[in-house]
């Protein structure tokens, strides 16, 4: 089973930065992408950031030039790192995989991690 374990949300005044960390472990898989997606209150959870395990990129356009989205393939990590924060970029932060599972021999699997909470303050 593969489960993922972010770190990195927390409380920053509208301006600043922080960096998101997702790590993937789990017995035998192979990622196919990587992404962070997020939750505003009252709102429905929207793609920020994608990489793919060829390493194409790809952003919602509210965040392009200030986020920007990276991995370490050893690790299995996926980072997000974010800059010149707005109060709308405050809500949860999910990381998410796509992954082949060598041992089921099954495509387009898919794991959430628990959410991450960033709050930008104005």
């Amino acid at each position: 089973q593969v489960q993922l374990v972010e770190s990195g949300g927390g409380l920053v005044q509208a301006g600043g930065s922080l960096r998101l960390s997702c790590a993937a472990s789990g017995r035998r898989f192979s990622v196919n992408a990587m992404g962070w997606y997020r939750q505003a209150p009252g709102k429905p959870r929207e793609l920020v950031a994608g990489i793919t395990s060829g390493g194409s990129t790809h952003y919602a356009d509210s965040v392009k030039g200030r986020f920007t989205i990276s991995r370490d393939s050893a690790k299995n990590t996926v980072y997000l790192q974010m800059n010149s924060l707005k109060p709308e970029d405050t809500g949860v932060y999910y990381c998410n995989l796509k992954y082949f599972d060598h041992v089921r021999e099954e495509f387009n699997l898919e794991v959430w991690g628990q959410g991450t909470l960033v709050t930008v303050s104005s």
